[in-house]
């Protein structure tokens, strides 16, 4: 996580309406797969259970009829929301499941996911300063089978963990992720909310949490804080537990990030990459003197850490040079018509 300046110009200019700083709020929930039937039920009920209630649930289901028609006949109590002619994706499905809301904040929630009691009430408490546009709080991964004894705890946001260097008392940061996410429900919407385009569908996963949370703090000059209070856990299945999967999972974070830089030009290429860099330069190194205090497990560990940042530097170098084809192809297509 990386602190950012505020254009304070844009947040002296603001004007807070009493609706934009209310702290009701609605939280949405996408799913797609009935695989994950249980999972869902059990992301509501966690939700319904919350000591600080949710105004709204709103269950966004992407592409699947059948699945919203299942819930609508379990969950009377809640909204069910199509994502059917849009985007397929979480991206898409999310921004379907926040139109459906009408509260000034909106809280989000991934399917595979558990809030504890006290996790919206806590994500919720830094909207208090009206400077706060995001917030985002703590995942706790639960591994389905036995957390492998090469997986580095440095690199824990590969299944979605809480991992070392990120901050353990409230801070301001860059981005959040979006499964633990709530956002000021103006500043989401001026935004146009995620990038429909980008995203995680499939074997595709890119940084949309990210891109949603730079454009916010460019458009109204507030920032995000993380809650490391508001926890979640996070399921991690056994699939996501093989080191195959690690290797994707690190290759598609350089690719996305890179794409991501890609679809927001600024004049300030730090502020897209800022997080990265400080965990490259400052992170990992201690991950890896961390890791060999345990001499039992170092060198696989190690091993798995240059495994990582190498797929990552890989997936950026692919998205460098398709970026670097692209823009060549346009180049010799617009050349062509002037002709």
């Amino acid at each position: 996580m990386s602190t950012l300046e505020p254009d304070r110009a844009a947040s002296a200019e603001r004007t807070p309406s009493p609706d934009r700083l209310g702290t009701a709020v609605s939280v949405v929930i996408p799913c797609y797969s009935d695989e994950r039937w249980s999972s869902i039920l059990d992301a509501v009920v966690s939700v319904q259970k919350q000591l600080t209630p949710a105004e709204k649930i709103v269950v966004a289901v992407d592409h699947n009829p059948a699945l919203s028609a299942r819930l609508r006949e379990a969950l009377p109590e809640i909204s069910v929301v199509d994502n059917a002619a849009g985007i397929r994706g979480a991206s898409a499905t999310r921004n379907a499941g926040a139109a459906d809301t009408t509260t000034p904040l909106i809280a989000f929630l991934d399917d595979d996911e558990v809030a504890l009691p006290e996790w919206l009430g806590t994500l919720i408490a830094p909207f208090s300063d009206p400077d706060v546009v995001g917030t985002g709080g703590r995942y706790e991964p639960i591994w389905e089978t036995e957390k492998p004894s090469w997986f580095p705890d440095v690199f824990a946001w590969v299944i979605g963990g809480h991992y070392e260097g990120m901050p353990e008392t409230v801070s301001r940061v860059r981005n959040v992720w979006a499964g633990n996410m709530a956002v000021r429900a103006a500043e989401f919407r001026a935004v146009g909310g995620f990038l429909a385009s980008f995203g995680k569908l499939a074997a595709s996963s890119q940084p949309e949490d990210t891109s949603l949370c730079i454009s916010m703090h460019r458009y109204s000059g507030g920032h995000w804080m993380y809650v490391p209070e508001a926890v979640i856990h996070h399921a991690v299945p056994r699939e996501r537990a093989t080191f195959a999967f690690f290797v994707r999972r690190c290759y598609s974070e350089g690719h996305g990030k890179l794409l991501l830089r890609a679809n927001l030009p600024t004049q300030d290429d730090d502020e897209t990459l800022s997080e990265e860099r400080l965990y490259l330069i400052r992170v990992l190194p201690r991950g890896v003197l961390h890791e060999l205090r345990d001499t039992s497990r170092a060198f696989s560990r190690v091993c798995a850490m240059l495994a990582g940042v190498t797929a990552a530097a890989v997936g950026a170098s692919v998205a460098i040079g398709q970026r670097v084809f692209r823009l060549g192809k346009e180049r010799r297509e617009t050349s062509h018509k002037v002709l």
